[in-house]
């Protein structure tokens, strides 16, 4: 099954690994509504990081549902990280809050100049939803707004693992075969 998708002059890329340490433009951090970086990929970003990320967050939360802020990256490899306030699991209109989080995630990657963005599986995880749902919003999403015309050259949707990739590669499959 392929793992790439050619939107407009813009491509879309499955990736396994952690996406707090691969070298992009920028990365989108599933952020919680005070911003603060807690466990999981929050614990990552503040140790590799380092503390200036979570003092800039200070000064930009809380946010709401849908919003998203950028920072730098402080010590990893990306340059800036997009923090997304994104919907949890069993959240009233849940798909609608999830497309909303993602398209402002990718209007400000567009406004800031940002060519490389990435992705993880959008509310997978500790906000717990389910893996072919996140896999559905994100890649529809991304695929939709690359289509109306975009400055970014490459979203990349990393993936920390088998179980992740499997439901987005389906999925990326299926959209290329529509």
């Amino acid at each position: 099954m392929p793992d790439e998708l050619q939107v407009n002059d813009s491509k879309v890329r499955l990736v396994k690994g952690d996406i707090t340490d691969i070298d992009v433009d920028s990365f989108v951090y599933y952020a919680r509504e005070d911003l603060s970086l807690g466990s999981g990929y929050g614990n990552a970003i503040a140790m590799r990081g380092g503390p200036a990320i979570q003092d800039e967050l200070k000064e930009l939360g809380p946010k709401g549902v849908t919003e998203v802020v950028i920072t730098s990256a402080g010590n990893m490899k990306a340059r800036k990280i997009i923090h997304a306030v994104g919907p949890k699991f069993q959240e009233e209109e849940l798909p609608h809050k999830m497309r909303k989080t993602i398209i402002n995630a990718l209007k400000l990657a567009d406004e800031q100049g940002i060519k490389q963005v990435s992705f993880p599986a959008m509310g997978a995880g500790f906000y717990g939803v389910p893996l072919e749902e996140s896999a559905e919003l994100t890649l529809s999403t991304i695929k939709d707004y690359l289509q109306n015309g975009s400055r970014i050259q490459e979203v990349i949707i990393c993936l920390l693992d088998t179980r992740e990739y499997l439901p987005f590669q389906k999925k990326l499959n299926s959209i290329q075969q529509a």
